[in-house]
């Protein structure tokens, strides 16, 4: 009774999803632009608004501070297919079954005692993407930058596509561009330049109807390939809480600077006042380039390191300036946002996982108490001293947050850990044998959900697997 009375609230939570609050459907004259900024790998503390002394970002210290700064925002994946796939379709990860890049038979088989779950590398055509709502209802589309989720974004919603395609990398921030063979230059053009050199061309070319930008720069991803001329002004920076790689720097002040071109362009054309931008990253930093703390950990691991990521709202004359909320949200809530923005009612059939945030934006109303879920039966190598042991960034299991508590199940022993991040924010202290009775409600809601979603656990034993390989 207890399990069918905690699935009914969820489910009922689900079927909420925030709708009752709709903005009334506007003329395409008066819909407001829409811009999406996704950074790939841009940790937490990666940004001056988020508090880095190391890294420099002026101009998105300043946009930042004229919207709504969220302190703990989520990405629904710790690396980057999932979460990109999670936010442009708003359904997690047992939706549409795209766990991590590439195999999730990641690592050694003989460390691995599972066979994990087969990963969908690419999201199925048949997961409705908000692009091709957008793009049904009024918006003209442009895609820009690194894709990753499938072949083409010209298929899945977007009228112009600058350099996107399935790669997760360019290969080469300088020509040729390896992975990027849509993009070319004749001179030395750093990527990222000319990226947005072709997105400012189409907001110039398109203002005669409100526009959906999706600028999703290839940076700060690896390769870590520097800004040449940026490059001694970091190298003699002293180090700060844990960042200090000054090539890595530079990609991010050069981002930082191209962000700044965007914004001037818009005001120049007086299209800011109009336009709602959304600026969020799609997981944590990569733990051997940069460090979040007092956040444990990084990409590729469900620790907040790996799934806590910087993330601000603005619109002009809609959302006040200035405001920083504490208030948990996840990248799973912009699909409702948006569709609630651009006045576009939820498709029948359509699941989504996240709710708008307009209320909270726009009328400083509260959200609900919700349930946060990630789900990862995979493995992914690379650990390191931080994550759960030293050669797993990731081994199969499932997290949740709620309130201010997290439980993270870990299917190969059956381990759990509990933490309360409003104490405890770096994850150091397990309280599963303090709290039994909380980590058996969260157990609870966790078990619920993956039967809600119908996720998949990997229980079949690797006749590879060498225990004596494993130090966890």
């Amino acid at each position: 009774m207890k399990k069918e009375m905690t699935l009914s609230f969820f489910l009922l939570f689900i079927s909420l999803n925030n709708f009752g609050y709709q903005r009334e459907a506007a003329s395409k004259n008066t819909l407001p632009n829409i811009i999406l900024i996704n950074v790939d790998d841009m940790g937490w503390r990666d940004t001056g608004f988020m508090g880095s002394q190391f890294y420099e970002t002026p101009n998105l210290d300043l946009l930042a501070s004229k919207g709504v700064i969220f302190n703990q925002a989520y990405a629904a994946a710790a690396n980057c297919a999932p979460s990109r796939a999670c936010m442009m379709s708003g359904e997690n990860t047992p939706r549409h079954g795209v766990y991590t890049v590439a195999n999730s038979d990641r690592g050694k088989s003989e460390n691995r005692k599972l066979v994990p779950t087969v990963n969908n590398p690419t999201i199925a055509d048949h997961h409705l993407l908000f692009s091709e709502l957008l793009q049904q209802n009024g918006y003209i589309t442009c895609h820009s930058g690194k894709w990753h989720i499938s072949k083409d974004p010209l298929t899945r919603g977007f009228d112009i596509n600058i350099g996107g395609s399935d790669a997760g990398n360019p290969g080469s921030y300088y020509p040729p561009y390896k992975n990027v063979p849509s993009i070319q230059s004749t001179s030395d053009d750093y990527l990222t330049d000319l990226v947005m050199d072709k997105t400012l061309d189409f907001i110039a070319n398109n203002q005669e109807q409100p526009f959906f930008l999706n600028y999703s720069p290839y940076a700060v991803h690896t390769p870590i390939q520097p800004v040449t001329g940026l490059l001694d002004k970091y190298l003699g920076k002293s180090p700060s809480n844990g960042q200090s790689d000054a090539k890595y720097a530079t990609m991010v002040e050069n981002l930082d600077r191209n962000i700044g071109r965007l914004i001037n362009l818009l005001q120049e054309k007086k299209l800011f006042e109009n336009t709602f931008i959304f600026f969020v990253t799609d997981n944590g930093g990569l733990y051997k380039v940069t460090k979040q703390r007092p956040l444990r950990a990084g990409k590729g691991s469900y620790y907040e390191g790996g799934i806590r990521i910087p993330a601000f709202a603005v619109w002009p004359g809609e959302i006040r300036p200035g405001q920083v909320s504490e208030v948990p949200i996840t990248n799973l809530d912009i699909f409702p946002t948006l569709l609630e923005l651009a006045g576009i009612e939820k498709p029948e059939n359509k699941n989504l996982d996240g709710i708008s945030l307009l209320p909270l934006l726009t009328a400083g109303k509260n959200l609900p108490k919700r349930p946060f879920f990630w789900h990862f039966p995979i493995y992914l190598e690379g650990g390191n001293a931080e994550s759960q042991d030293p050669v797993f960034r990731t081994r199969p299991g499932s997290a949740i947050r709620y309130g201010n508590w997290k439980l993270i199940q870990y299917f190969e022993k059956g381990d759990l850990e509990l933490y309360n991040l409003k104490e405890d924010i770096s994850e150091s202290n397990n309280l599963v044998n303090e709290k039994p009775d909380k980590a058996k409600e969260l157990l609870t809601l966790i078990e619920n959900w993956r039967e809600s979603t119908h996720a998949p656990l990997p229980k079949t034993l690797n006749p590879d697997f060498i225990a004596k390989k494993v130090t966890n």
